[in-house]
């Protein structure tokens, strides 16, 4: 298929000019030639966003001052169900947008913990994103529970089977991203929601890698809690609001430890003592930042002229290609897939290994313009939002990275990390 100066290229373009998302590249900002692999990190730019940002802070803040919140007070719950309805698969009034990802995480622990509070044991992946452990860490050693760590595999995650041998009668919370922030592996929502009912154990998604590119149904799968970041896939801007997730029928009966006037039944009451809002309100806190908000209308408004089944397919065929490449292409330098084989099993973004992938990471943004991220101990990852990548980029970005290898570009780097890998 590929040489340096054979069709390879020629068939990428047949593949984008095939692609019927191709015009939603349009919708961002691009700074050629550089090639970007990281949206699962932080997502593009939409066109739009500077304006509607602008508008927002010369009319609503410059223009309408206090007046503005008449309108802005709902925007928590409005983009919240926008979400809920074109990315979660959950019903309007259990999205809301709140905080961070982590703050929202240790909010629906805590709150999950308290409403089994006979049950000593809380499961989660090894292998989870550092700040979930860590905040279960906490948790664990504060209310002196039990923090079991699931074994996971660093390329195919975790084992179904070893969930369902580890939940039992004391379990009290299970947490675990949908997709692996290493490798990309795509858990199944459904068998592990159902193994943990099976126990009388809630469990608490992390979303963070999944919202925007595979099909998440909090709904129809009976998910119990979730958070997830809106600055990746779905291109809300850096530390952009993240989003949290009850389902309706447990909102009443779950109550979060940080509480705050956003989250008080009838807030401008002023009233001496605290009583949480009767819906999905009762897990904000205080006023939300609403500049950082503002930025998810505009990146909404892009995701919503598709759906996340056609993102879903064209990151399938993404990742395919670009497994494909390394293959053929990388594999003589040392490189090998550290992602599931097949595209159904993960995410939208892949790990290729090296013993070098860190000084490889780095050379290829200064010297070749290609974009992608470093995770230890030794994973490449490239991000590939179908959004906005093109087949092109993948095919130019990966025969950059081969360049880079025959030239042994990377080598004279020094061995030190920065500390944004």
């Amino acid at each position: 298929m590929t040489t340096k100066t054979g069709p390879a290229r020629p068939a990428a373009e047949e593949r984008d000019a095939a692609d019927p998302l191709r015009t939603l590249r349009d919708a961002f900002v691009h700074h050629e030639p550089e090639i970007y692999f990281d949206g699962n990190s932080l997502g593009r730019l939409p066109t739009a966003t500077a304006g509607f940002l602008e508008h927002t802070v010369r009319e609503g803040w410059g223009a309408g001052l206090v007046r503005s919140w008449d309108t802005w007070i709902t925007w928590n719950r409005r983009l919240g169900d926008r979400l809920a309805a074109h990315v979660l698969g959950a019903r309007p009034g259990e999205v809301v947008l709140s905080d961070g990802t982590s703050v929202n995480l240790y909010k629906l622990a805590a709150a999950a913990l308290d409403a089994r509070p006979r049950r000593r044991t809380i499961l989660a992946d090894a292998d989870d994103f550092p700040t979930n452990r860590y905040l279960l860490q906490g948790l664990a050693e504060q209310r002196r529970l039990r923090l079991v760590p699931l074994r996971s595999d660093p390329v195919h995650g975790l084992d179904p089977d070893e969930l369902r041998r580890a939940v039992d009668d004391d379990t009290a919370l299970v947490v675990l991203s949908l997709v692996s922030y290493r490798s990309g592996a795509l858990l199944d929502m459904a068998a592990v929601n159902e193994a943990a009912r099976r126990a009388g154990a809630l469990v608490l998604w992390d979303l963070s890698h999944a919202a925007g590119v595979v099909p998440v149904e909090l709904a129809s799968t009976g998910a119990d809690l979730a958070v997830g970041a809106t600055y990746k896939y779905l291109n809300g801007g850096p530390g952009s609001p993240a989003f949290l997730y009850v389902r309706g029928d447990l909102q009443q009966r779950l109550r979060q430890p940080v509480w705050g006037w956003y989250g008080q039944r009838d807030q401008f009451a002023m009233r001496e003592l605290y009583e949480p809002a009767g819906d999905v309100d009762r897990f904000l806190v205080g006023t939300p930042p609403l500049l950082s908000l503002a930025a998810l209308e505009p990146a909404l408004d892009v995701i919503e002229r598709t759906t996340i089944a056609r993102l879903r397919a064209k990151s399938m065929r993404l990742t395919a290609y670009a497994a494909e490449l390394a293959q053929e292409w990388l594999s003589p330098y040392g490189f090998r897939l550290a992602s599931p084989d097949d595209p159904a099993r993960r995410g939208s973004h892949l790990a290729l290994a090296h013993p070098d992938a860190a000084r490889i990471s780095r050379a290829l943004r200064v010297r070749q313009r290609v974009v992608c991220d470093f995770r230890p101990p030794d994973r490449l990852r490239i991000g590939l939002a179908p959004l906005y990548t093109r087949f092109t980029d993948v095919h130019d970005g990966l025969d950059r990275l081969r360049t880079l290898l025959e030239s042994r570009g990377h080598e004279d780097l020094p061995a030190e990390t920065p500390r944004v890998t």
